[in-house]
C-alpha cells in the first residue's frame, strides 16, 4: 500500500507546489509521511462536514483545493472550527494536503478541468505562463568514460524534456590538449601533446538544476580540468498558464449558452448571473475557475465571446460592458466551478498510483444556501 509521501509525490508531480501564488499555503497540513493511505477524498473545502464524510468513508486522506489556514495561527484548539477539522482529522488517522493555486495553471488542473466539463475544445491558457527557464549543456568526454558521465548528468535531472527523461545527443571527434607543469593528467604526459578520441554530449536541464548537474557531470569526469558549455536557451511559453481559452464545437447563443453552464456544473443553492444579451452569438469561450475578474480583460482582448468565472464585482463588470463590443459575461458560483477538478485530479492520480481507492465529496459547501430571483 502507498504511503502519504508516495501519494504527495504524485500529486506535486502532477500540481508542483513551486506553482503556487507566493500568498497561497499548499502542501500537507497534518499527516505522517510514512503512514499507509488507502482511501482518498476529494472535496474543495477542508469543512466539518467533509471530515465527517471523511470519518464515515474510513478515508486515510483528504486532499481539497481550498486551504484550511491562509495565515499563521497560535493555537488549534478543538474550540475553533478549524481546530475542530484538525483535532477530528488527527485523531481519526486522518492526514489533510491541499492543492490551491499550484492546481489552477497546469494542465488537468481547475479551469481546464472547467473548460472540458462545459465541451470546449482546442482549450489553451488565456494567460501562459512562461516555461520554467532550460539550460543547454555541451561536454566532451574520453570515449570510455562517456556513458558514466552522461548517467550521472541524467541522475542530477539533465535529460528530461516533457513526457520524456535521458534524453541527449553523442557525436565523436578527437580533442586535443598539452598537460603543463604541475597538472596531473588522466592521460598523456606533462609537456606532450595528447589526442583523444572523444564523446561530445549533449542535453538540456532545467536552469534551477545547474549546480546539481555540474557538481554530478564534475565528479563523473576524468578530466582534472573539464571544459564544457552552459547555454540559456531563450524563454518559451508553457502549457500552464491563468484560465482557459477555446470554442465551442457549434454556435450557440449566450443564453443557451448560460443554460449549458447551470446543467453542467454540479447542482448548487446559489446563482448564475449573466450580464449580456441573451441573443448574442457565442462561440470562442474563456473562462477561470474560482476569482478571476483579474482576467475579464484579457479574456476580451483575446476575442472571447463570453467570460466565465466567479466572484464577479459591480464595478469592474459594468465598467467592463461600457466598452464597445465587450464580451459577455456570465458568474458561476465559486465552489460550482471549482468541483470540476475534482473527478478530473482523483482519476489522474488513480492512473498513476495503484492501490489506492478514490471518492469525490458531494456535499455542497458552497457558503450560500439560498437564491431569489426577481423580475420586474
Amino acid at each position: 500500500m502507498p504511503t502519504l509521501r508516495d501519494v504527495v509525490g504524485v500529486l506535486d508531480s502532477l500540481y508542483d507546489p513551486r506553482w503556487a501564488d507566493d500568498w497561497d499555503a499548499v502542501g500537507t497540513v497534518a499527516g505522517d509521511p510514512g503512514a499507509e493511505i488507502g482511501k482518498i477524498l476529494f472535496a474543495v473545502d477542508p469543512v466539518q462536514s467533509v471530515v465527517d464524510e471523511a470519518i464515515a468513508w474510513g478515508a486515510d486522506l483528504v486532499v481539497t483545493h481550498h486551504p484550511l489556514w491562509l495565515k499563521g495561527v497560535t493555537s488549534v484548539a478543538a474550540d475553533s472550527p478549524k481546530g475542530r477539522v484538525v483535532h477530528d482529522l488527527i485523531s481519526h488517522g486522518i492526514a489533510l494536503h491541499t492543492c490551491h493555486t499550484n492546481a489552477d495553471c497546469p494542465p488537468l488542473g481547475v479551469s481546464e478541468s472547467m473548460a472540458l466539463v462545459l465541451g470546449l475544445t482546442d482549450v489553451r491558457p488565456l494567460e501562459p505562463d512562461p516555461a520554467d527557464p532550460v539550460d543547454a549543456w555541451v561536454v566532451h568526454v574520453p570515449e570510455g568514460d562517456a556513458d558514466a558521465v552522461a548517467a550521472a548528468m541524467h541522475g542530477a535531472g539533465a535529460g528530461a524534456i516533457g513526457d520524456y527523461d535521458l534524453a541527449q545527443f553523442q557525436s565523436t571527434g578527437t580533442g586535443s590538449f598539452r598537460p603543463l607543469a604541475g597538472a596531473d593528467p588522466a592521460i598523456g604526459r606533462v609537456g606532450t601533446v595528447e589526442h583523444v578520441s572523444e564523446i561530445r554530449i549533449a542535453m538540456i536541464a532545467d536552469r534551477r538544476l545547474r549546480t546539481a548537474v555540474r557538481t554530478a557531470l564534475l565528479a563523473a569526469h576524468p578530466y582534472e580540468e573539464v571544459a564544457h558549455e552552459v547555454l540559456e536557451i531563450a524563454d518559451r511559453s508553457s502549457d500552464r498558464g491563468s484560465g482557459r481559452i477555446g470554442v465551442l464545437p457549434e454556435s450557440t447563443t449566450l443564453g443557451d449558452f448560460a443554460e449549458r453552464i447551470v446543467e453542467r456544473l454540479p447542482s448548487h443553492h446559489s446563482a448564475t448571473r449573466i450580464a449580456g444579451d441573451l441573443t448574442r452569438p457565442v462561440r470562442t469561450v474563456a473562462l477561470c475557475g474560482g476569482s478571476g475578474d483579474f482576467l475579464l480583460a484579457t479574456a476580451d482582448a483575446a476575442g472571447a465571446d463570453v467570460y466565465v468565472t466567479s466572484d464577479l464585482r459591480h464595478h469592474p463588470v459594468s465598467e467592463h460592458l461600457e466598452k464597445p463590443d465587450a464580451c459577455a459575461v456570465v458568474d458561476v458560483p465559486h465552489w460550482a466551478a471549482e468541483w470540476t477538478w475534482l473527478p478530473v485530479a482523483s482519476a489522474a492520480l488513480t492512473e498513476r498510483l495503484a492501490g489506492i481507492e478514490v471518492a469525490v465529496s458531494a456535499i455542497v459547501t458552497d457558503p450560500w444556501t439560498s437564491a431569489i430571483a426577481t423580475a420586474r
